[in-house]
């Protein structure tokens, strides 16, 4: 039959390996996915002392009448701090019983300094909390998009997308299938999600002077024995908005013994005091919100009120005491009083695990005292303390998240700057995802305020994380910010740091050509510039792109050249790396002999230095070579001690791949069973992890192992799981074309030939361009079995 030939040629060359590696040999860190995973509660706290807006509650209720029918999809719009958020979480925790699934929040930043949030960046921090590990999370909003309709299909969540700018930002973040509702805030009208996506729009106004009132007792004036005329005139004041009356509120009560008509009139006094208008502020309501923060303000005690104002210089949406205290250049225990006192005032919101944010117009009333107050060499200074800050913090993670990554050297360290340490790997990656957003605002705020070293340098250290994590859209950005940096100051090697993490950043999304284009610009600056290591490495990742697009004979190059490089250099780990991947490419060419031979060296380098991953990648290389070679024995016992190694170590991704190759042996030496009981523990497991390239392979695998007269019916399902699945990663043509093949083979074997057609000439159009021995004698198989 035809295919039958095709059985051995599915190999590892056939992957778009999710976690970016050079090598296999690293501790690879999977996050684990939905089933140990809690159930997603992303709200932040609810709002204290939340009274009156019982109408648009109630229209909120409503929603929850249309949840089995459609997705609804609630607005809430109206003027800033009028308090659209706190009545959306409000709503939220107390109808959480209705979504038993869980919630997600994401706070858009439609409004905010910077840019706002994008879909892809709000599907990246969605999908864990979904069960996706962060390895296997796709580089594309619209495939990103899909995984998660598809995850949501079932479920009843509530999804809250806080202060959005557009349509644009939140279509992507819909659900697909009824049984989640959606709540939406933001200051524009959205009429095109009203128009087209049929949305329920609430606008929030001003509160009525009762409610007000209500709102000033609730927030701790009850105790107070000022008459309800005072308590409303004071409303009148702030303009009935919840924001002002929460901050004019705690103002009054930290001067319990104060006459209220005297506090009124010191804040009257206020009014009109500021020249500059609040960024995004509604003209209607400036001067009572100008004044209500003045008033506030001019009571902090000194180091609050600089703090307050320092903090406005934070490029991201939240920080932590560490990094306050690094712009202000005071130790951690010498800002805890200050934002103790600024959250109190309520000009600060605290949030979970110890984290802190402005109300957009708070930061703006800030950073307008900070440049009345503070100055342009302050600003230098305290931008170039929190950068330094990120960079060396972020490089102190990154020795634990991926310690075998070359370290960069980084700026002089600044006097009143104290960076974090880690002693654990898990507590590095807490911190990395706490302050993901924050990184990279802090890489573009570094190349904005004249600080280019710090940008191209903390892009280099970021690169080393988001290797692990793929990240894609801030690998992308932060690397073209720090290449543009390193540019700007000649920096040579800087420039091909940030091209190499470019390709590398793009291999990983399934963008080949760019990843190429990338790479080939580093290796002629390394090369150029005489770093020889460097120039080994940009080999490597060149050998790794073409060994993907399956360009074979110029991955074997690649890969001969870098292992020269680094036996000249005596660096026995990259130079047993480079060996396992020419191996690899030699294989793929038919060239047995050759590719036995580099992969002993590399498995005797892994062995003499204990690296067990490497040892347990190269044994799988030596069981693919074996088996070509028909040694099904020897096969059988390689990639038995290969899975044996990923076993001992509860390292889920090597095992789930390297079953795979035990499983062809099994297939060869004709235990069926156990070959089909193999793949389907790999696709267990590359489910677990989140992997869902070498889950098609599994299914593959689980077809092949299926072709028997018994289970083809199995085997037509399986290969149809695996087509569906690489149907979605572009770089992958030469395992969906095997699949395909092996599609058409079996609807052929169950007597539906004309069923087969198709696939068979799918999989032709898949080989165009594939030059290499295994290529060609598919493409023959395939041309004979459409013209017999």
């Amino acid at each position: 039959m035809a295919g039958d030939d095709a059985r051995a040629e599915l190999s590892a060359a056939d992957i778009g390996s999710v976690v970016q590696a050079r090598d296999i040999s690293g501790g690879v860190h999977v996050h684990r996915p939905r089933g140990n995973a809690p159930l997603p509660r992303q709200l932040p706290g609810d709002a204290h002392g939340f009274v009156n807006r019982t109408g648009e509650l109630g229209l909120l209720d409503r929603a929850l009448d249309e949840q089995d029918r459609r997705n609804p999809i609630t607005l809430v719009v109206g003027t800033a701090g009028v308090g659209k958020t706190s009545l959306a979480v409000h709503w939220a925790h107390s109808r959480r019983d209705h979504f038993p699934d869980g919630q997600l929040y994401a706070n858009l930043r439609g409004h905010a300094p910077g840019e706002p949030a994008t879909p892809l960046r709000v599907l990246e921090g969605f999908l864990p909390a979904l069960g996706v590990a962060r390895q296997a999370i796709p580089g594309d909003v619209d495939q990103c998009a899909a995984l998660y309709r598809s995850l949501l299909a079932g479920r009843r969540m509530l999804i809250v997308l806080d202060n959005a700018a557009s349509p644009a930002q939140v279509r992507p973040l819909l659900p697909g299938a009824p049984g989640c509702a959606v709540v939406v805030t933001g200051r524009g009208t959205l009429p095109g999600l009203v128009a087209r996506d049929g949305a329920e729009r609430i606008t929030l106004r001003l509160l009525a002077e009762r409610e007000a009132v209500t709102l000033l007792r609730e927030a701790g004036l009850a105790p107070r024995r000022d008459d309800q005329a005072r308590l409303a005139e004071l409303a009148k004041v702030c303009a009935c908005l919840p924001l002002a009356l929460r901050v004019a509120a705690e103002r009054v009560i930290a001067r319990p013994w104060t006459p209220l008509a005297e506090m009124i009139a010191e804040l009257r006094g206020e009014s009109g005091l500021l020249e500059t208008p609040l960024a995004g502020d509604d003209a209607d309501d400036a001067d009572a919100i100008r004044a209500v923060f003045t008033w506030s303000y001019g009571a902090l005690p000194a180091p609050a009120a600089g703090l307050f104002r320092v903090l406005a210089l934070h490029p991201g949406p939240d920080f932590d005491a560490d990094a306050a205290s690094a712009l202000a250049g005071t130790g951690p225990r010498a800002v805890r009083r200050p934002l103790e006192v600024l959250t109190g005032a309520h000009l600060l919101e605290p949030g979970p695990g110890g984290r802190f944010q402005f109300h957009e117009l708070l930061r703006s009333y800030a950073m307008h005292r900070f440049r009345q107050e503070d100055g342009p060499d302050e600003h230098r200074r305290a931008m170039r303390r929190m950068l330094t800050w990120y960079l060396y913090t972020a490089d102190a993670a990154q020795t634990w998240i991926n310690p075998q990554e070359r370290n960069v050297r980084l700026p002089r360290p600044e006097r009143d700057v104290e960076p974090l340490r880690f002693d654990s790997y898990d507590g590095a990656v807490r911190w990395y995802e706490a302050e993901r957003a924050n990184l990279v605002a802090a890489t573009r705020a570094a190349a904005d305020n004249g600080l280019p070293e710090h940008a191209w340098k903390l892009s280099v250290v970021l690169r080393n994380i988001y290797m692990r994590f793929n990240p894609f859209e801030d690998w992308v950005t932060t690397s073209r910010i720090g290449l543009e940096a390193a540019r700007r100051t000649g920096d040579r090697a800087g420039e091909a740091e940030l091209l190499e993490s470019l390709g590398m950043a793009y291999t990983q999304a399934h963008r080949l050509e760019e990843g190429a284009r990338s790479h080939g610009a580093a290796l002629l600056i390394r090369r150029e510039s005489g770093d020889r290591e460097g120039e080994a490495l940009s080999l490597n990742d060149l050998g790794l792109v073409y060994l993907r697009s399956r360009r074979l004979d110029e991955a074997r190059e690649m890969f001969e050249r870098g292992m020269r490089v680094y036996r000249a250099l005596d660096d026995p780990h990259w130079e047993a790396v480079l060996a396992a991947n020419l191996g690899e490419a030699r294989a793929e060419l038919g060239d047995l002999d050759g590719a036995e031979t580099t992969v002993r060296h590399a498995l005797a380098l892994f062995r003499e230095r204990a690296e067990r991953g490497g040892e347990g990648n190269a044994l799988r290389l030596l069981a693919m070579v074996r088996r070509s070679q028909s040694d099904v024995p020897g096969a059988l016992e390689a990639a038995g001690r290969a899975v044996a190694i990923a076993r001992d170590h509860a390292n889920p991704a090597w095992e789930g791949y390297w079953l795979l190759e035990l499983a062809r042996a099994q297939r060869e030496a004709g235990d069926a069973g156990a070959a089909l009981a193999g793949c389907r523990r790999s696709v267990e497991l590359h489910r677990q992890v989140g992997d869902r390239v070498r889950e098609a392979l599994a299914w593959y695998g689980y077809g092949e192992a299926g072709r028997e007269p018994s289970r083809l019916e199995e085997a037509e399902h399986a290969h149809r799981r695996a087509v569906d699945i690489l149907r979605g990663y572009g770089d992958n043509r030469w395992p969906l074309a095997l699949a395909l093949n092996n599609l058409a083979t079996v609807l052929t074997e169950l007597d539906r030939r004309p069923e087969a057609l198709d696939p068979w000439a799918d999989a032709l159009h898949h080989l165009t361009g594939f030059t290499d021995p295994a290529a060609v004698r598919l493409r023959a198989r395939i041309e004979h079995a459409l013209h017999p």
